[in-house]
């Protein structure tokens, strides 16, 4: 079983043994642009689901505090997203990044969430203590040993946290032990997101602090035979 530990702001740690992974997807707030992405990509081949949003189950021990992620092949990349915690003390929010096989994306979504970690910060904030100015929060990504900055936007593109805490307690998912990754917001065009390092960051405007990782994208050695 994965477990993740949290360093929170007043100081204290929070851990967390992973009993269920989630993965929000198409979760725009604008569900118009939303369905124009999906007609995007059914373009370069990859299915459009059956209903938006989405939420695909991951292996739990995909959820991982990591500094490299390692893959199969080139045509991999990361997603800045923000986690949702649930722990015994209540609901945890911290920096993610979904690292994707695009290969594999355009044989089923599900299956290319699955082959790769979501890579979650060492830090987090309690939910209750910034949920007055969520869509404020902002939501960062940067590719490259260069930090070339491919994402750029807000929680307020996304839907929020309350949201799928109401979509897991309608099925009685909202445990401790589940953590539910959000979704991501637009890429930047011209940037090569098939990069060797990804790093995502929250920032807080109103606090001025940020929640941050940063992971190396490593190929693995050549297979025999």
């Amino acid at each position: 079983m994965t477990t993740l530990t949290f360093a929170l702001p007043d100081g204290t740690t929070e851990t967390v043994a992973v009993t269920r992974l989630l993965n929000a997807g198409y979760a725009g707030r604008d569900q118009a642009e939303v369905r124009a992405h999906i007609e995007e990509l059914a373009e370069l081949g990859v299915p459009g689901p059956d209903t938006i949003p989405t939420m695909y189950p991951i292996a739990p021990y995909l959820a991982q505090q990591t500094d490299v992620v390692e893959v199969q092949h080139g045509k991999t990349s990361g997603e800045a997203e923000w986690a949702l915690i649930i722990t015994e003390s209540g609901v945890l929010l911290s920096a993610a990044c979904d690292h994707t096989d695009r290969n594999l994306e355009v044989h089923g979504v599900a299956w290319s969430k699955n082959a790769s970690p979501d890579v979650i910060a060492t830090s987090a904030w309690r939910l209750d203590d910034v949920r007055d100015h969520l869509d404020d929060i902002t939501l960062k990504a940067w590719v490259g040993q260069d930090r070339r900055l491919i994402q750029d936007g807000t929680l307020g593109a996304l839907l929020d946290p309350d949201h799928w805490l109401g979509v897991l307690a309608e099925r009685g998912l909202d445990t401790p032990g589940t953590v539910l990754v959000s979704g991501t917001i637009t890429m930047k065009p011209g940037v090569d997101q098939f990069a060797d390092r990804w790093e995502v960051e929250l920032g807080d405007p109103t606090t001025g602090a940020t929640i941050g990782l940063a992971y190396a994208v490593a190929p693995l050695p050549e297979p025999i035979g």
